[in-house]
């Protein structure tokens, strides 16, 4: 009972916070205003514009800690997406313990409580489809939120090369990739082009899936996961379709030149870098940012199948712990 209070009190915090920081009357840099906010908009899920130009209503929140899974980076308030994209991680989460031996997903930023552009870091995340899953296994206790924020997850590389390290990647890694493509909302998986070319290399049997994994700049330590656009948001901008390609070809070799990491001449001239704004993105934004919000804490939502395995008042924010609380032993299975 005392947890539970705690739990409350820290989310009515948050909740009196605000109140008194979501009413914006005037154009700005929409990264701050949307970072400034922190809980969604009441009422219907919608995904607004591109996934890097864009914004959430009725976002949910994937609560800090599940069966399967753990927030991390608590202190970014960026658990939240579109309940499509919630349920997705849940289902993921417990497939990957069940099925694949992968013992729990640590799950990194999906979007902000009404999603929009961030203060720092993406460019994308910005309509609740996104969400960055660690290639850090899950450990068998549970972090402090202060260890949140210092653990750091573990690349794949070996050194500063652009190969993985056969010494940390694992046939789970594999299927654990695998296992997220397999949805069929999943649209994307960004990953690092080395992570792309061992498995160029490595599957075999059905390489189907291997057409939504994607190389991209960055995802050493990570993997990227996007969603395709959720009926009930007509004003979604959708990405071109994928193809078929499992992505094994020229397209993959051009990452392995110079042509990709090579370093953009210096202009002539200082560039002031454009900085985004409230009316840069669609015109519905502006009325998410705007729009009420919780005023309890019973108003919050969280992720279905969370709040069916862990009670209904688990809240997107709890109080430090005292230290590291082991998790059951029989909680997964594992092959």
């Amino acid at each position: 009972m005392k947890s539970r209070t705690l739990m409350r009190l820290a989310l009515t915090a948050l909740l009196s916070f605000s109140a008194a920081t979501t009413v914006f009357a005037e154009d700005g840099p929409a990264k701050q205003l949307f970072g400034a906010v922190r809980l969604p908009t009441l009422g219907t899920a919608q995904s607004t514009g591109f996934y890097a130009k864009g914004c959430l209503a009725g976002g949910v929140a994937l609560p800090v800690n599940g069966p399967t899974w753990q927030v991390m980076r608590l202190s970014r308030n960026r658990n939240w997406g579109h309940p499509r994209m919630i349920a997705l991680l849940e289902r993921l989460s417990h497939d990957a313990a069940a099925k694949d031996g992968w013992p729990g997903l640590l799950v990194g930023d999906i979007s902000q409580p009404r999603g929009g552009p961030m203060l720092t870091g993406h460019a994308s995340h910005q309509v609740g489809l996104d969400a960055d899953i660690w290639l850090t296994p899950m450990p068998n206790y549970r972090f402090t939120n202060d260890q949140r924020e210092k653990v750091e997850a573990r690349s794949m590389l070996k050194g500063d090369t652009l190969y993985v390290d056969p010494d940390r990647w694992t046939p789970a890694h594999a299927a654990l990739l695998k296992r997220a493509a397999s949805y069929d909302e999943v649209e994307r998986i960004f990953v690092h082009p080395g992570i792309k070319k061992k498995l160029c290399e490595t599957v075999q049997g059905d390489r189907s899936w291997m057409a939504k994994i994607r190389p991209y700049w960055g995802h050493f330590y990570h993997f990227h996961v996007r969603i395709k656009c959720q009926p009930g948001s007509p004003n979604c901008k959708p990405q071109e379709p994928i193809g078929t390609s499992d992505g094994c070809d020229k397209s993959l070799a051009w990452w392995f030149t110079d042509e990709p990491w090579r370093k953009a001449p210096e202009p002539e001239k200082p560039v002031k870098p454009k900085i985004m704004m409230l009316s840069d993105l669609p015109k519905a934004c502006a009325q998410i940012l705007d729009a009420p919000g919780p005023q309890s804490v019973d108003q919050v939502t969280y992720g279905l199948g969370a709040k069916a395995a862990a009670g209904s008042d688990v809240p997107a924010v709890v109080p430090d712990q005292p230290s590291a609380v082991p998790l059951p032993k029989q909680r997964i299975k594992t092959k």
